[in-house]
């Protein structure tokens, strides 16, 4: 099966290659928020903007005149910025129209948030050790005999963090689906155990940001004291973002070796389809909650099912898995969060209220009643959600 994939990996530029980086990133910026200033000033003066090969057309126009320094850097890095900018407006569009809250409309970037990134295509080249980038010549690699050689190429995309830089190479790779005779399991996504199975298997979060929070206020105060705009405080800041990116690597590593260990030896994963958007609005469980990562967990799974032979189901989250006995199906009509043990007064069970949703989410998507229908004749790697199939969205169509 063809298949996108990404390779991220750090290189290790000299301080020629930096100052260049920078000029890429900057220069994709400044398209950014100048392609969005002109949309919303040919809006309001006529009802209409334009799109983004228009704009790009315009920018060319203004190059010699108005920014000769975009000449420095490569022509692909203002082109992409004004695509991610109308792609931007486009998701803007939809969500207008299916009538959400949150809308999002584009915002203006700035330098104080970061350095940014840029996107590049053309000719690139990939060696054991290096990669070769339009305009930016052969790069070093921190990791060496990680990217693809042979692959094809679509797109790299270079970005800035925590004074580190990165490449996510984007190619198309031809994988063999695995045969995966695994068991299948229902898993119940919590905050005291990051996830409970229905086998009775538990893992535990790391919890990265609640153990670095005490070094996390810390060096935040330090920075909210320091005078702005001097020196100090871009130091204090350096260090906050280093921080800060620490701890999104700790839970980025280990949401990938969960999701990879479940999919490899699991054949159907199910789980529950939660509103965390809606989660995050309770003040006392967002910090816990955007800790976990759910929404990401879910996201890996649903790729690497496709990859490992093994399949997603998403059972409705209105079902009430917490509620229902396991063993007979009776459903309480009222069970609060302090209550940890499951008690049925139908049948006398007594379980873990979270291993007792667990074997609830299982059953009910293997079509015990009340479920949400996955026939039996559902693709290998299919992620099914409210009985209809949903490839993921990795897959390149033939």
């Amino acid at each position: 099966m063809l298949v996108l994939k990404a390779y991220k990996t750090e290189i290790d530029p000299n301080n020629v290659q930096r100052t260049l980086l920078a000029k890429h990133a900057g220069a994709a910026r400044y398209a950014w928020n100048w392609g969005l200033s002109r949309r919303i000033a040919e809006y309001q003066a006529t009802g209409q903007s334009s799109n983004a090969i228009e704009q790009h057309r315009q920018l060319n126009a203004l190059k010699a005149e108005c920014f000769p320094w975009m000449y420095e850097v490569s022509k692909y890095a203002p082109q992409e910025a004004l695509r991610d900018l109308d792609q931007a407006f486009q998701h803007f569009f939809r969500r207008c129209r299916a009538g959400k809250g949150k809308v999002g409309f584009p915002k203006f970037k700035r330098k104080k948030r970061g350095l940014g990134g840029f996107r590049l295509t053309g000719r690139i080249a990939i060696a054991s050790k290096e990669i070769k980038l339009p305009r930016l010549g052969w790069l070093r690699l921190k990791e060496s005999n990680y990217l693809p050689v042979k692959a094809k190429i679509n797109s790299v995309t270079v970005k800035e963090r925590a004074g580190r830089w990165f490449v996510s190479v984007q190619v198309e790779e031809e994988i063999a689906i695995a045969d995966n005779q695994g068991e299948a399991i229902g898993l119940d996504l919590g905050l005291k155990s990051f996830i409970v199975g229905s086998d009775g298997s538990t893992v535990e979060s790391p919890k990265p940001l609640n153990r670095s929070l005490k070094r996390l206020r810390k060096l935040s105060r330090q920075h909210s004291r320091k005078q702005k705009g001097s020196q100090n405080r871009q130091k204090a800041a350096r260090q906050l973002a280093k921080l800060h990116y620490r701890i999104s690597c700790q839970r980025s590593d280990f949401l990938h070796k969960a999701t990879s260990e479940l999919t490899r030896n699991k054949s159907l994963i199910a789980v529950e389809n939660l509103n965390v958007s809606g989660m995050l609005k309770h003040h006392c469980l967002a910090k816990g909650i955007s800790d976990a990562g759910w929404s990401e967990f879910v996201r890996q799974l649903g790729y690497k099912a496709l990859w490992h032979g093994s399949q997603l189901v998403k059972i409705d989250r209105f079902l009430p898995s917490s509620k229902a006995c396991s063993g007979c199906g009776a459903i309480k009509d009222e069970l609060p969060l302090s209550e940890r043990r499951y008690h049925c007064k139908v049948c006398g069970l007594v379980m873990d209220r979270d291993l007792n949703a667990a074997r609830n989410i299982l059953k009910w998507s293997m079509g015990s009643s009340p479920r949400i229908d996955a026939s039996e004749d559902q693709p290998v790697g299919a992620v099914v959600e409210r009985g209809t199939e949903r490839l993921s969205s990795c897959v390149k169509k033939e």
